[in-house]
């Protein structure tokens, strides 16, 4: 059976919509501004308030977790994969509480939220978040992922990334260069064609 690893946040995790909402809330951002994570971000270090920024991190990975969604054709895709023979685990690395703020269990969180979405796709046993992202590329290779799929190019050209495996950068806003070391998608259903299809399986 082949290993397909993946990321946890913003690569299955979609925050957009409770970044904007969150940050609305407390009085950060203009209403018009555009709803996704990134424009939140780059809005409010434009206005010098990265302490701001750290702070609706930690309310939102930890309070309001479950008000997060998946990626647009996520459960199709595991749905898929899993017929095709993969056997599929998650592998992230964030801190066990936030940098600022109340101190939420961001684990206990984020395993939460597994089992609300991901229940019965993915097995708790096939989870794994660890603190460093050192400790991430380890567990990557000691999982023997054949394919692995994550958000940040930095992970994936990573020396410590496993050569065999293959590296797959999920880029639904087309924002990063490529790179002859990974590949690019732009989101769930293009990974879907990319990978499931039957001249894309090997066994």
């Amino acid at each position: 059976m082949r290993r397909l690893g993946l990321d946890f946040d913003n690569t299955i995790v979609c925050y957009d919509a409770v970044f904007h909402r969150a940050a609305l809330a407390a009085g950060l951002i203009p209403p018009s501004l555009a709803r996704n994570k990134t424009a939140v971000r780059d809005y409010l270090r434009a206005q010098g308030h990265e302490a701001a920024w750290v702070a609706l991190q930690g309310e939102v990975y930890g309070m309001r977790m479950q008000e997060a969604e998946p990626y647009p054709g996520l459960l199709g895709f595991l749905d898929a994969a899993s017929r095709a023979g993969f056997e599929i685990c998650i592998v992230s690395h964030k801190t066990r509480q936030p940098v600022a703020g109340p101190r939420w269990d961001l684990h206990a969180a984020a395993r939460g939220w597994i089992g609300r979405f991901l229940e019965n796709r993915i097995s708790p046993e096939h989870v794994f978040l660890e603190l460093t992202r050192e400790d991430k590329l380890r567990r990557i290779e000691q999982q023997g992922c054949d394919i692995f799929v994550d958000d940040l190019p930095e992970v994936l050209l990573s020396p410590e990334f496993p050569a065999s495996t293959r590296a797959v950068l999920f880029d639904p806003g087309s924002q990063c260069d490529a790179h002859p070391r990974y590949e690019r998608t732009a989101g769930w259903e293009a990974l879907r064609a990319q990978l499931l299809q039957p001249e894309a399986i090997t066994t």
